[in-house]
């Protein structure tokens, strides 16, 4: 099984649906194990959902970028 640290690095890929066949099979079973890592998937969901949401519209550029910023920075 995958480690914490290497589930982390592969939460955006698998919520832009950009990981291979066996990379999300090994995340899903960390997933299904793991509750931290539940949660950390959990908070990546309403993150994304807010700066896709109607509400990031009405945020400023440089505030959109940074949070953008900080969410990169979550999966490195």
């Amino acid at each position: 099984m995958i480690a914490c640290k290497e589930a982390a690095e592969r939460l955006w890929d698998y919520l832009d649906r950009h990981l291979a066949e066996r990379p999300e099979a090994e995340l899903e079973t960390h997933l299904g194990l793991c509750r931290h890592c539940c949660g950390e998937l959990e908070f990546a969901r309403q993150v994304r959902s807010k700066l896709e949401g109607s509400a990031a519209g009405s945020l400023p550029a440089d505030a959109r970028a940074r949070l953008e910023g900080f969410v990169r920075e979550l999966g490195s």
